[in-house]
């Protein structure tokens, strides 16, 4: 019979199931993310080699003029030794772990979420599916308040794949797409294009497109030879907060 269990086990029948709960599902760039992973043991006995977490998320991919959703983890955390659960067990274990300064804000299409796995030799390995709702910090949620204030108005914000030139750890970068619809930026510019790469809570480098608005001739031949773009690379710090705006009005003016 326990052959028998043993066989059915590895092929996921009466196998262990997870379950994880977290203690919030709101965190920020660089927070605690903190739960329990709940394990009941099946039919038989098993040995789990290892408990990870898996921090995942989606990015727009181009190949041959399609665009098309590639999954990619962002993070993973192993949580434990290896170790055995009877049939029928209950086993929780704890865990706590610092989200990534570089993981995507829940915005637009972007999704993160976490998954549980267990790694069992010769059987099917149970996971869970758990979203996170991934907020901006105080600073990058400060300059998103900024351009807004300055007329801007959020049209999309993706995760797409990195051109080689902005590529760091991951292989996508979100960005975050605005157009001016009131403000002394409306009829200057066709858009801006925002894309954050954090450095620490208190600072961040931002890439930014700035979109002229074609005028005249001149302006067409540009747009068309894509000389209308200037993409700038700038630091905003904790200290830069009390004249945020103005530094980013100052920048894009620059440009305009």
């Amino acid at each position: 019979m326990s052959l028998f269990n043993k066989a059915l086990a590895s092929i996921g029948i009466g196998s262990a199931q997870v379950d994880t709960k977290l203690e919030q599902d709101t965190v920020v760039p660089g927070g605690e993310i903190r739960g329990v992973v709940h394990i009941k043991g099946g039919s038989t006995e098993q040995k789990v080699d290892e408990i990870y977490l898996a921090l995942n998320t989606t990015y727009l991919k181009e190949s041959n003029d399609r665009k098309f959703n590639v999954p990619v983890v962002v993070d993973r955390f192993r949580l434990n030794e290896p170790f055995t659960v009877g049939p029928g067990e209950t086993k929780e274990i704890p865990f706590s772990f610092i989200l990534p300064l570089d993981v995507p804000i829940s915005i637009g299409r972007s999704k993160i979420w976490v998954t549980t796995s267990l790694d069992i030799k010769n059987a099917v390995d149970p996971t869970d599916k758990d979203y996170l709702k991934v907020v901006p910090n105080k600073l990058m949620d400060s300059v998103l308040t900024a351009v807004e204030d300055l007329g801007f108005r959020l049209r999309e914000a993706d995760c797409e794949q990195a051109p080689y030139r902005l590529r760091k750890r991951l292989p996508f970068i979100q960005e975050f797409e605005y157009v001016p619809v009131m403000g002394s930026f409306r009829g200057k510019l066709d858009e801006l294009e925002l894309v954050f790469f954090p450095a620490s809570e208190n600072e961040v480098e931002i890439f930014m497109q700035v979109d002229r608005r074609a005028r005249g001739l001149g302006g067409f031949l540009s747009e068309a030879l894509e000389m209308d773009e200037s993409n700038i690379r700038f630091t905003v710090t904790s200290s830069d907060l009390p004249n945020l705006k103005e530094k980013l009005e100052s920048t894009i003016n620059r440009y305009s």
